[in-house]
């Protein structure tokens, strides 16, 4: 076994140059599995056969999870930049990634899916102490080292053998520097120019404040990455092992199998001075395709980058919204890209993104950002809409990107929040018929957060408990709860006087609109995240007449009814995932979106229909450990449209996605590995 050096970190700049390089490390690996997973094939027309196509479409849904999880790591790297008083870092150096700029074991390229790549995956995300050789397509010309063993006061590269290495290296010297200066000297940044779980569904993330904030999110990286040794399936080393072997199971069995396109290595856009390991898409129609997903991708960073200021939630969340939006139109782009010659002299290799940078991601200043961002995605856009002829997904890459724009414009105008400080409730004026001056309004609870007051008139007292909004209208409390909400947008479209979309601070109003038709768009949340409270003596919602559990088209499974799942408390309304990938398991996430899971949401009613003698009452959801979802009650279940496909009193539901039974289990979660392992079950 190698000799691990040591990694100095005596200063705040030291500290801020690994944390940097660290950012970069999880921005090249996002980049390289995401080159990977679009570089496989997708099915019989590409000669697959079932259970490969079965297989190779798992492995996209893995890789791509692993690269998700990875822009999770470099949000907590970049929320750790913040804390300490720098600047995120959103650029990345070009790949091929030339060898010093990282230690030696640490190559950077871009290969499409192989037995080496997955070899050199497994290499990458090794846990310390294990030794493993890398891919035979990643080859080590030379052994260097970079690291300057003496104390010094400019920051300088380091060496260090494993991404688990760098962390906890990095965990040290928090230790360290916490140690000597102080928590409060260390953590100088504002914690409101981070991404936090408020803003952005992403397992792990952290916002960081103080020592334990920032030892929590390393030890989340460390964790969901490598892990150990002795780790289960959940972390990356463990996922990316058992694509490798059942690649080397189904290459055995059939030794022309070929999961992936033939894409390229390294592709770039521009001819390179220097073509070694380069390869240069000279291809018209891939050349236009590859200079669009290039600009896309910035265009990406820089409305995330945008996202890292002191903003009001709504106005993050609408960043963060967008540039998830925009990494998502990568995926057909590059289904466009992967199937078109890389050459202009034709033959057998496919082009596939470069995922090129500019010298700076250039992030606008706030008072000027939402203009230039919306300048920029009408130009996309049109350069879309003018590569249609090439392939229709163009065309509808080119609406999205419109409707990217007209959404992003809807933001106020200066993304950076006016730090207005509110009057404390005791100094809230009483105004005759405000929310403010309703008995109701609970302001004596010690047991409660304070209510936060606002000086419009219109917009009543609020409180967050535990993540819940909780806002005091005058005759009924109404309740938001961001973790659960799937973005069904029935209450921005059925009510948009109350839930106001785009503005900075409170959003929710519920005296704008007739108590009895807010209480009614409330009922219709198919998630649940809003519910209500009356306040004039009418009753709450109640569970509903006949159970029912409806199927969302490629989507997740809504029920309403009379709910216990797994022991939590008892609830009305529920969004449940049945493609497998979500985070937050046995709930939906929005996960089947990012692996593009397809399920029909209209199958064919059973054959014969038995009636239920009572359709109502208690409905229980066990989730089975790595298995599908067993209920137990009256329970109808209905297409998206409302048409009847069965009725139970008991059923076996997929939650894995693989089964050919859909919406019922067929077993299948026990042959394509699926796991329910790190989900929230309750």
């Amino acid at each position: 076994m190698q000799h691990k050096p040591e990694i100095i970190i005596q200063h705040r700049e030291a500290l801020a140059e690994l944390l940097t390089e660290a950012a970069e490390i999880e921005h090249n690996l996002m980049c390289c599995y995401l080159f990977a997973a679009w570089s496989l094939k997708s099915g019989a027309d590409e000669g697959l056969s079932q259970t490969q196509a079965e297989a190779v479409a798992r492995w996209r849904g893995l890789i791509t999870h692993v690269a998700i999880d990875e822009m999770t790591h470099f949000a907590n790297a970049n929320n750790m930049l913040s804390a300490i008083g720098a600047r995120p870092r959103l650029g990345r150096p070009n790949f091929p990634v030339g060898p010093g700029y990282h230690p030696a074991d640490v190559l950077v390229e871009l290969h499409p899916f192989s037995a080496s790549t997955i070899d050199h995956f497994v290499f990458l995300e090794r846990p310390e102490g294990v030794d493993l050789p890398d891919g035979q397509s990643f080859g080590h010309p030379s052994s260097y080292v970079r690291a300057i063993t003496a104390q010094t006061i400019m920051p300088t590269a380091q060496d260090y053998q494993t991404v688990g290495h760098l962390y906890r290296s990095i965990r040290q010297g928090f230790e360290t520097l916490a140690h000597q200066h102080g928590e409060s000297a260390l953590f100088l940044g504002d914690p409101q120019a981070q991404i936090s779980p408020a803003d952005v569904r992403l397992q792990g993330l952290v916002q960081v404040h103080d020592l334990a904030s920032a030892l929590q999110a390393i030890d989340n990286i460390v964790e969901q990455g490598e892990g150990n040794v002795d780790d289960p399936q959940g972390s990356h080393y463990r996922k990316f092992c058992s694509v490798r072997d059942e690649l080397r199971a189904l290459s055995a069995a059939d030794p022309a199998f070929e999961p992936a396109r033939a894409v390229v290595k390294n592709p770039v856009q521009r001819k390179p001075p220097m073509p070694q390991n380069k390869v240069h898409i000279s291809d018209p129609q891939a050349a236009r395709v590859l200079d669009l997903g290039n600009a896309l991708y910035n265009h990406m960073l820089r409305i995330l980058g945008a996202a890292y200021e002191p903003l009001a939630p709504s106005t993050r969340s609408g960043l963060l919204d967008e540039g998830i939006t925009a990494m998502t139109l990568l995926v057909p782009l590059n289904e466009v890209l992967t199937r078109l010659p890389a050459s202009q002299e034709g033959g057998p290799a496919r082009a596939g993104m470069s995922f090129a940078v500019t010298r700076e991601i250039r992030v606008p200043p706030a008072a000027s950002a939402i203009a230039v961002l919306v300048e920029r995605s009408h130009e996309l856009a049109s350069s879309a809409a003018a590569m249609s002829t090439i392939d229709a997904a163009l065309g509808q890459i080119a609406k999205d990107l419109s409707n990217i724009a007209r959404r992003l414009g809807a933001l106020p105008a200066s993304i950076v929040m006016a730090n207005q400080p509110q009057p404390e409730p005791s100094e809230a004026p009483a105004i005759e018929g405000s929310a403010t001056a309703a008995p109701a309004v609970a302001t004596d609870d010690p047991n409660l957060p304070p209510l936060e007051y606002s000086n419009d008139p219109s917009i009543p007292p609020r409180r967050v408990i535990k993540g819940v909004e909780v806002i005091e209208g005058q005759h009924l409390t109404l309740s938001f709860d961001t973790k659960r909400c799937i973005h069904a947008r029935f209450c921005v479209l059925s009510a948009p006087e109350v839930f106001v979309g785009n503005v900075d601070g409170p959003w929710i109003r519920p005296d704008a609109i007739d108590v009895e038709a807010l209480a009614a768009v409330a009922s219709r949340c198919p998630s649940g995240a809003i519910t209500y409270r009356r306040k004039d003596g009418r009753p709450d919602e109640s569970p509903p007449p006949v159970n029912t559990a409806h199927l969302r088209e490629h989507g997740p499974l809504s029920i309403v009814a009379d709910i216990e799942i797994d022991g939590a408390p008892r609830r009305t309304r529920a969004v449940l995932c049945r493609c497998g990938a979500s985070k937050r398991k046995p709930y939906c996430d929005g996960s089947h979106n990012q692996v593009e899971f397809r399920a029909t949401g209209e199958p064919a009613s059973a054959e014969t229909i038995t009636p239920l003698q009572v359709r109502n009452g208690a409905l229980s959801i066990k989730p089975q450990p790595d298995g599908p979802l067993l209920v137990r009650g009256n329970l109808e279940i209905c297409t998206g449209t409302g048409r009847t496909i069965d009725k139970v009193t008991k059923a076996a539901l997929c939650r894995c996605g693989g089964s050919q039974n859909k919406p019922f289990c067929d077993g299948s979660h026990r042959s394509n590995g699926f796991s329910s392992g790190g989900s929230s079950e309750t």
